[in-house]
Protein backbone atom coordinates (compact mmCIF):
# COMPACT_ATOMS: atom_id res chain seq x y z
CA UNK A 1 0.00 0.00 0.00
CA UNK A 2 1.44 3.38 -0.99
CA UNK A 3 1.94 5.90 1.80
CA UNK A 4 -1.06 8.13 2.31
CA UNK A 5 -0.95 11.83 1.63
CA UNK A 6 -0.82 12.55 5.34
CA UNK A 7 2.27 10.36 5.66
CA UNK A 8 4.23 12.88 3.62
CA UNK A 9 3.23 15.78 5.86
CA UNK A 10 6.43 15.72 7.89
CA UNK A 11 8.47 18.54 9.30
CA UNK A 12 11.58 18.54 7.12
CA UNK A 13 13.15 21.56 8.76
CA UNK A 14 15.46 19.76 11.15
CA UNK A 15 16.40 17.21 8.50
CA UNK A 16 17.07 19.85 5.89
CA UNK A 17 18.72 22.61 7.91
CA UNK A 18 22.10 21.05 7.08
CA UNK A 19 23.15 21.30 3.46
CA UNK A 20 25.87 18.68 3.90
CA UNK A 21 25.06 15.14 2.86
CA UNK A 22 27.04 11.97 2.33
CA UNK A 23 26.83 9.03 -0.08
CA UNK A 24 26.39 5.49 1.22
CA UNK A 25 28.04 3.10 -1.21
CA UNK A 26 27.65 -0.64 -0.75
CA UNK A 27 30.27 -2.28 -2.98
CA UNK A 28 31.92 -3.75 0.10
CA UNK A 29 31.84 -6.82 2.32
CA UNK A 30 32.82 -5.15 5.60
CA UNK A 31 30.21 -2.44 6.12
CA UNK A 32 29.21 -1.81 9.75
CA UNK A 33 25.79 -2.92 11.02
CA UNK A 34 22.96 -0.56 10.14
CA UNK A 35 22.49 0.48 13.77
CA UNK A 36 26.16 1.46 14.02
CA UNK A 37 25.92 3.55 10.86
CA UNK A 38 22.80 5.28 12.17
CA UNK A 39 24.58 6.10 15.44
CA UNK A 40 27.60 7.41 13.57
CA UNK A 41 25.46 9.71 11.41
CA UNK A 42 23.57 10.95 14.45
CA UNK A 43 26.90 11.97 16.02
CA UNK A 44 27.76 14.21 13.07
CA UNK A 45 26.41 17.39 11.52
CA UNK A 46 25.55 15.46 8.34
CA UNK A 47 21.90 16.11 7.58
CA UNK A 48 21.36 14.17 4.37
CA UNK A 49 22.14 10.66 3.15
CA UNK A 50 22.18 9.45 -0.43
CA UNK A 51 21.28 5.80 -1.02
CA UNK A 52 21.91 4.33 -4.46
CA UNK A 53 19.24 1.70 -3.88
CA UNK A 54 16.72 1.02 -1.11
CA UNK A 55 18.30 -0.03 2.20
CA UNK A 56 15.41 -1.08 4.48
CA UNK A 57 17.64 -2.09 7.42
CA UNK A 58 19.49 1.20 7.40
CA UNK A 59 16.28 3.21 7.04
CA UNK A 60 14.80 1.41 10.03
CA UNK A 61 17.94 2.09 12.05
CA UNK A 62 17.87 5.77 11.14
CA UNK A 63 14.26 6.01 12.27
CA UNK A 64 14.99 4.20 15.52
CA UNK A 65 17.96 6.46 16.23
CA UNK A 66 15.90 9.61 15.68
CA UNK A 67 18.76 10.94 13.57
CA UNK A 68 16.77 13.58 11.68
CA UNK A 69 18.54 12.47 8.51
CA UNK A 70 16.69 13.02 5.23
CA UNK A 71 17.24 10.73 2.26
CA UNK A 72 18.09 11.12 -1.38
CA UNK A 73 16.81 7.72 -2.44
CA UNK A 74 18.05 6.08 -5.60
CA UNK A 75 16.31 3.87 -8.12
CA UNK A 76 18.98 1.46 -9.41
CA UNK A 77 19.69 1.69 -13.12
CA UNK A 78 18.56 -1.92 -13.48
CA UNK A 79 15.05 -0.98 -12.25
CA UNK A 80 14.53 1.89 -14.69
CA UNK A 81 13.20 -0.22 -17.62
CA UNK A 82 10.57 -1.83 -15.38
CA UNK A 83 9.39 1.51 -13.99
CA UNK A 84 9.31 3.00 -17.48
CA UNK A 85 7.22 0.17 -18.89
CA UNK A 86 4.54 0.00 -16.24
CA UNK A 87 2.79 2.59 -14.05
CA UNK A 88 1.73 -0.32 -11.83
CA UNK A 89 5.36 -1.37 -11.38
CA UNK A 90 6.28 2.20 -10.46
CA UNK A 91 3.47 2.29 -7.91
CA UNK A 92 4.64 -1.03 -6.47
CA UNK A 93 8.22 0.25 -6.24
CA UNK A 94 7.07 3.40 -4.45
CA UNK A 95 4.92 1.43 -2.00
CA UNK A 96 7.71 -1.01 -1.21
CA UNK A 97 10.67 1.35 -1.03
CA UNK A 98 9.68 4.89 -0.03
CA UNK A 99 9.74 4.89 3.76
CA UNK A 100 7.12 6.58 5.88
CA UNK A 101 9.38 6.79 8.94
CA UNK A 102 12.26 8.82 7.49
CA UNK A 103 11.87 11.96 5.33
CA UNK A 104 12.79 11.54 1.67
CA UNK A 105 13.67 14.85 0.04
CA UNK A 106 14.16 13.47 -3.46
CA UNK A 107 14.34 10.28 -5.51
CA UNK A 108 16.99 9.85 -8.17
CA UNK A 109 15.77 7.67 -11.02
CA UNK A 110 19.04 6.04 -12.03
CA UNK A 111 22.59 7.33 -11.78
CA UNK A 112 24.38 8.91 -14.76
CA UNK A 113 22.10 7.17 -17.28
CA UNK A 114 22.67 9.66 -20.10
CA UNK A 115 26.40 8.93 -20.10
CA UNK A 116 26.14 5.23 -19.27
CA UNK A 117 26.81 4.07 -22.83
CA UNK A 118 23.40 2.39 -22.98
CA UNK A 119 21.08 4.40 -25.26
CA UNK A 120 18.09 2.23 -24.34
CA UNK A 121 18.33 3.37 -20.73
CA UNK A 122 18.43 7.00 -21.83
CA UNK A 123 15.14 6.71 -23.70
CA UNK A 124 13.46 5.04 -20.73
CA UNK A 125 14.54 7.66 -18.20
CA UNK A 126 11.71 10.15 -18.65
CA UNK A 127 8.88 7.54 -18.71
CA UNK A 128 10.27 6.03 -15.51
CA UNK A 129 10.36 9.47 -13.85
CA UNK A 130 6.83 10.23 -15.00
CA UNK A 131 5.44 6.92 -13.76
CA UNK A 132 7.14 7.28 -10.40
CA UNK A 133 5.83 10.82 -9.97
CA UNK A 134 2.32 9.58 -10.75
CA UNK A 135 2.73 6.93 -8.04
CA UNK A 136 3.19 9.55 -5.32
CA UNK A 137 0.18 10.83 -3.39
CA UNK A 138 -1.42 13.74 -5.21
CA UNK A 139 -1.39 17.04 -3.35
CA UNK A 140 1.24 16.01 -0.80
CA UNK A 141 3.31 19.15 -0.27
CA UNK A 142 6.24 17.25 1.26
CA UNK A 143 6.33 14.43 -1.29
CA UNK A 144 9.80 13.65 -2.65
CA UNK A 145 11.00 15.44 -5.74
CA UNK A 146 11.66 13.12 -8.69
CA UNK A 147 14.96 13.72 -10.47
CA UNK A 148 17.99 11.89 -11.83
CA UNK A 149 21.77 12.26 -11.40
CA UNK A 150 24.14 13.22 -14.22
CA UNK A 151 27.88 13.05 -14.66
CA UNK A 152 29.79 16.13 -15.80
CA UNK A 153 30.17 14.37 -19.15
CA UNK A 154 26.74 15.74 -20.17
CA UNK A 155 28.54 19.03 -20.76
CA UNK A 156 30.09 19.65 -24.17
CA UNK A 157 31.69 22.90 -23.01
CA UNK A 158 32.71 24.18 -19.59
CA UNK A 159 35.83 26.26 -20.20
CA UNK A 160 35.38 29.01 -19.25
CA UNK A 161 32.36 28.46 -16.97
CA UNK A 162 30.28 31.04 -18.85
CA UNK A 163 30.51 28.86 -21.96
CA UNK A 164 28.85 25.91 -20.21
CA UNK A 165 26.65 23.95 -22.62
CA UNK A 166 25.17 20.49 -22.83
CA UNK A 167 26.06 18.07 -25.61
CA UNK A 168 23.76 18.76 -28.57
CA UNK A 169 23.45 15.02 -29.18
CA UNK A 170 21.74 14.65 -25.80
CA UNK A 171 18.99 17.16 -26.55
CA UNK A 172 16.38 14.56 -27.54
CA UNK A 173 16.57 12.90 -24.12
CA UNK A 174 17.88 15.68 -21.87
CA UNK A 175 15.55 18.51 -22.91
CA UNK A 176 12.34 16.66 -21.93
CA UNK A 177 13.96 15.74 -18.60
CA UNK A 178 14.80 19.39 -17.96
CA UNK A 179 11.21 20.38 -18.72
CA UNK A 180 9.99 17.65 -16.35
CA UNK A 181 12.21 19.02 -13.57
CA UNK A 182 11.02 22.55 -14.28
CA UNK A 183 7.34 21.64 -14.20
CA UNK A 184 7.67 19.74 -10.94
CA UNK A 185 10.08 21.95 -9.02
CA UNK A 186 12.74 19.24 -8.89
CA UNK A 187 16.50 19.91 -8.82
CA UNK A 188 19.12 19.17 -11.45
CA UNK A 189 21.61 16.73 -9.90
CA UNK A 190 25.25 16.50 -10.97
CA UNK A 191 28.51 14.77 -9.93
CA UNK A 192 31.53 17.14 -10.18
CA UNK A 193 34.99 15.96 -9.11
CA UNK A 194 37.75 18.60 -8.95
CA UNK A 195 40.10 15.71 -8.10
CA UNK A 196 40.14 14.80 -11.79
CA UNK A 197 41.05 18.38 -12.66
CA UNK A 198 44.26 17.94 -10.73
CA UNK A 199 44.80 14.44 -12.09
CA UNK A 200 44.95 15.93 -15.60
CA UNK A 201 46.96 19.02 -14.66
CA UNK A 202 49.32 18.39 -11.74
CA UNK A 203 50.73 21.87 -11.32
CA UNK A 204 50.93 23.26 -7.79
CA UNK A 205 48.64 26.16 -8.70
CA UNK A 206 46.02 23.75 -10.00
CA UNK A 207 46.12 21.81 -6.74
CA UNK A 208 45.59 25.01 -4.77
CA UNK A 209 42.70 25.94 -7.09
CA UNK A 210 41.09 22.54 -6.54
CA UNK A 211 41.59 22.48 -2.76
CA UNK A 212 40.13 25.96 -2.03
CA UNK A 213 43.56 27.20 -1.05
CA UNK A 214 45.07 30.64 -1.74
CA UNK A 215 45.73 31.13 -5.45
CA UNK A 216 45.70 34.00 -7.98
CA UNK A 217 42.30 32.94 -9.31
CA UNK A 218 41.26 32.31 -12.89
CA UNK A 219 39.35 34.90 -14.89
CA UNK A 220 36.41 33.87 -17.04
CA UNK A 221 36.93 35.99 -20.15
CA UNK A 222 33.29 35.56 -21.13
CA UNK A 223 31.79 36.91 -17.92
CA UNK A 224 34.67 38.83 -16.38
CA UNK A 225 34.17 36.86 -13.16
CA UNK A 226 37.15 35.59 -11.19
CA UNK A 227 37.11 32.06 -9.83
CA UNK A 228 39.11 31.01 -6.78
CA UNK A 229 38.30 27.29 -6.83
CA UNK A 230 37.40 24.55 -9.28
CA UNK A 231 34.21 23.54 -7.47
CA UNK A 232 32.62 26.94 -8.13
CA UNK A 233 33.86 26.87 -11.73
CA UNK A 234 32.27 23.47 -12.34
CA UNK A 235 29.03 24.47 -10.64
CA UNK A 236 28.76 27.69 -12.63
CA UNK A 237 29.47 25.84 -15.90
CA UNK A 238 26.40 23.72 -15.11
CA UNK A 239 24.41 26.85 -14.30
CA UNK A 240 25.45 28.40 -17.60
CA UNK A 241 24.35 25.28 -19.46
CA UNK A 242 20.97 25.38 -17.73
CA UNK A 243 20.62 29.09 -18.46
CA UNK A 244 21.35 28.45 -22.14
CA UNK A 245 18.47 25.97 -22.22
CA UNK A 246 16.12 28.40 -20.49
CA UNK A 247 16.11 26.60 -17.16
CA UNK A 248 18.21 28.94 -15.06
CA UNK A 249 15.63 28.74 -12.27
CA UNK A 250 16.32 25.08 -11.53
CA UNK A 251 18.04 24.34 -8.25
CA UNK A 252 21.23 22.30 -8.47
CA UNK A 253 22.15 19.49 -6.12
CA UNK A 254 25.71 18.17 -5.97
CA UNK A 255 24.94 14.46 -5.71
CA UNK A 256 28.59 13.36 -5.46
CA UNK A 257 31.91 15.04 -4.91
CA UNK A 258 35.00 13.92 -3.06
CA UNK A 259 38.73 13.28 -3.03
CA UNK A 260 40.57 9.97 -2.47
CA UNK A 261 42.98 9.79 0.45
CA UNK A 262 45.05 7.01 -1.12
CA UNK A 263 45.98 5.91 -4.62
CA UNK A 264 48.42 3.95 -6.72
CA UNK A 265 51.89 5.30 -7.45
CA UNK A 266 50.72 7.06 -10.61
CA UNK A 267 47.66 8.71 -9.04
CA UNK A 268 48.75 12.25 -8.36
CA UNK A 269 47.30 13.99 -5.34
CA UNK A 270 45.55 11.03 -3.71
CA UNK A 271 46.76 11.68 -0.16
CA UNK A 272 45.11 12.06 3.26
CA UNK A 273 46.27 15.68 3.42
CA UNK A 274 44.66 16.57 0.11
CA UNK A 275 41.46 14.66 0.86
CA UNK A 276 41.15 16.44 4.19
CA UNK A 277 41.88 19.78 2.56
CA UNK A 278 39.31 19.33 -0.21
CA UNK A 279 36.45 18.00 1.88
CA UNK A 280 37.17 20.20 4.88
CA UNK A 281 37.51 23.40 2.90
CA UNK A 282 34.48 22.50 0.78
CA UNK A 283 32.37 22.16 3.93
CA UNK A 284 33.73 25.47 5.22
CA UNK A 285 33.06 27.11 1.84
CA UNK A 286 29.47 25.89 1.81
CA UNK A 287 28.95 26.81 5.44
CA UNK A 288 30.10 30.37 4.72
CA UNK A 289 27.19 30.74 2.29
CA UNK A 290 29.16 32.81 -0.22
CA UNK A 291 27.78 30.94 -3.21
CA UNK A 292 29.60 31.13 -6.54
CA UNK A 293 30.70 34.09 -8.66
CA UNK A 294 27.69 33.57 -10.95
CA UNK A 295 25.19 33.16 -8.09
CA UNK A 296 26.60 34.80 -4.94
CA UNK A 297 24.89 33.88 -1.70
CA UNK A 298 23.05 30.89 -3.19
CA UNK A 299 23.62 27.69 -1.24
CA UNK A 300 23.68 24.25 -2.83
CA UNK A 301 22.99 20.91 -1.17
CA UNK A 302 26.15 18.83 -1.48
CA UNK A 303 26.70 15.11 -0.88
CA UNK A 304 30.25 14.06 -0.07
CA UNK A 305 31.49 10.80 -1.52
CA UNK A 306 31.50 8.69 0.55
CA UNK A 307 30.66 7.60 4.08
CA UNK A 308 32.81 4.44 3.95
CA UNK A 309 35.46 2.94 1.73
CA UNK A 310 34.15 0.27 -0.65
CA UNK A 311 36.70 -2.53 -0.53
CA UNK A 312 35.24 -4.57 -3.40
CA UNK A 313 35.44 -1.87 -6.06
CA UNK A 314 37.76 -2.81 -8.92
CA UNK A 315 40.35 -0.61 -10.53
CA UNK A 316 42.93 1.73 -9.05
CA UNK A 317 43.50 2.04 -5.32
CA UNK A 318 41.77 5.41 -5.29
CA UNK A 319 38.46 3.72 -6.16
CA UNK A 320 38.51 2.06 -2.74
CA UNK A 321 39.74 5.13 -0.86
CA UNK A 322 37.05 7.81 -0.90
CA UNK A 323 35.59 6.99 2.53
CA UNK A 324 35.36 9.58 5.27
CA UNK A 325 35.21 6.73 7.78
CA UNK A 326 36.69 3.27 8.12
CA UNK A 327 34.56 0.18 8.65
CA UNK A 328 35.42 0.36 12.38
CA UNK A 329 33.69 3.80 12.45
CA UNK A 330 36.89 5.78 13.01
CA UNK A 331 37.60 8.63 10.58
CA UNK A 332 40.17 8.25 7.84
CA UNK A 333 40.82 11.94 8.47
CA UNK A 334 38.98 14.65 10.38
CA UNK A 335 37.12 17.44 8.62
CA UNK A 336 35.15 18.58 11.64
CA UNK A 337 31.88 16.79 11.00
CA UNK A 338 31.45 15.63 14.59
CA UNK A 339 28.84 17.59 16.51
CA UNK A 340 30.23 19.94 19.11
CA UNK A 341 29.02 19.95 22.68
CA UNK A 342 26.23 22.34 21.65
CA UNK A 343 25.18 20.11 18.75
CA UNK A 344 26.65 22.29 16.04
CA UNK A 345 29.25 21.48 13.44
CA UNK A 346 32.89 22.25 14.02
CA UNK A 347 33.56 22.29 10.28
CA UNK A 348 34.05 26.04 10.24
CA UNK A 349 37.24 25.56 12.24
CA UNK A 350 38.97 23.68 9.43
CA UNK A 351 40.06 26.82 7.62
CA UNK A 352 42.76 26.64 4.97
CA UNK A 353 44.87 23.50 5.09
CA UNK A 354 48.35 23.15 3.69
CA UNK A 355 48.62 19.87 1.76
CA UNK A 356 51.60 17.62 1.35
CA UNK A 357 54.00 18.81 -1.40
CA UNK A 358 52.09 18.23 -4.67
CA UNK A 359 53.31 16.27 -7.63
CA UNK A 360 54.01 18.79 -10.39
CA UNK A 361 54.81 16.53 -13.31
CA UNK A 362 52.31 16.28 -16.12
CA UNK A 363 50.63 13.00 -16.88
CA UNK A 364 52.02 10.94 -19.78
CA UNK A 365 50.62 12.08 -23.09
CA UNK A 366 49.15 15.29 -21.70
CA UNK A 367 51.79 17.58 -23.21
CA UNK A 368 51.69 21.13 -21.91
CA UNK A 369 49.48 21.64 -18.90
CA UNK A 370 46.28 23.57 -19.60
CA UNK A 371 45.91 27.15 -18.46
CA UNK A 372 42.13 27.37 -18.49
CA UNK A 373 39.47 25.65 -16.43
CA UNK A 374 38.98 22.49 -18.46
CA UNK A 375 40.33 20.46 -21.33
CA UNK A 376 37.82 18.13 -22.96
CA UNK A 377 38.39 15.32 -25.43
CA UNK A 378 36.93 11.90 -26.07
CA UNK A 379 33.71 10.34 -27.23
CA UNK A 380 30.34 11.95 -26.71
CA UNK A 381 28.32 10.62 -23.80
CA UNK A 382 25.95 7.88 -24.74
CA UNK A 383 28.44 6.32 -27.12
CA UNK A 384 29.18 2.66 -26.54
CA UNK A 385 32.80 3.30 -27.48
CA UNK A 386 34.78 3.71 -24.28
CA UNK A 387 37.27 6.40 -25.31
CA UNK A 388 39.43 7.88 -22.60
CA UNK A 389 38.38 11.43 -21.79
CA UNK A 390 40.82 14.01 -20.47
CA UNK A 391 39.29 16.93 -18.68
CA UNK A 392 39.64 19.07 -15.64
CA UNK A 393 35.84 19.13 -15.41
CA UNK A 394 34.95 15.60 -16.48
CA UNK A 395 35.67 12.33 -14.73
CA UNK A 396 37.60 10.10 -17.14
CA UNK A 397 35.49 7.38 -18.72
CA UNK A 398 37.70 4.78 -17.08
CA UNK A 399 36.71 6.10 -13.69
CA UNK A 400 33.14 7.04 -14.49
CA UNK A 401 30.95 7.40 -11.47
CA UNK A 402 32.67 6.72 -8.19
CA UNK A 403 29.89 4.19 -7.73
CA UNK A 404 30.57 2.24 -10.96
CA UNK A 405 29.49 -1.34 -10.40
CA UNK A 406 32.02 -4.13 -10.69
CA UNK A 407 29.69 -6.01 -13.00
CA UNK A 408 30.08 -3.41 -15.76
CA UNK A 409 33.84 -3.85 -15.88
CA UNK A 410 33.54 -7.59 -15.58
CA UNK A 411 31.28 -7.53 -18.64
CA UNK A 412 33.88 -5.55 -20.57
CA UNK A 413 36.60 -8.04 -19.66
CA UNK A 414 34.31 -10.92 -20.58
CA UNK A 415 33.90 -9.40 -24.03
CA UNK A 416 37.66 -8.99 -24.41
CA UNK A 417 38.34 -12.58 -23.37
CA UNK A 418 35.58 -13.90 -25.63
CA UNK A 419 37.04 -12.03 -28.56
CA UNK A 420 40.50 -13.47 -27.84
CA UNK A 421 39.04 -16.96 -27.68
CA UNK A 422 37.29 -16.55 -31.02
CA UNK A 423 40.47 -15.33 -32.66
CA UNK A 424 42.48 -18.21 -31.17
CA UNK A 425 39.93 -20.73 -32.44
CA UNK A 426 40.25 -19.59 -36.05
Amino acid sequence: MAPSSSTWQVDLFTASESFIGVNYGTIADNLPPAASTASLLASTSIGKLRLYEPQPDLVSALAAAGSGISLLLGVPNSDVPTLAASPAAAAAWAAANIPATVPVSAISVGNELLSSGDPTLATQLLPAMQNLLAALPSGASAAPKISTVHSMAVLASSDPPSSGAFHADLAATLDPVLEFLNQNGAPFMINPYPYFAYASDTRAETLAFCLFQPNPGRVDAGSGLTYLNMFDAQLDAVRAALDAKGYGGLDIVIAETGWPYKGDAGEAGATPENARAYNGNLVAHLKAGTGTPRTPGKSVDTYLFALYDEDLKPGAASERSFGLYKADLTPNYDIGLAKGSNGTSTSGQIGVITPAPPQVTTQPGMGLTPTGFCVTTGALPGSTQQVQQSSSCYAPVGAGSRRAHAGVRQLVWFGVLLGMAIVAAK
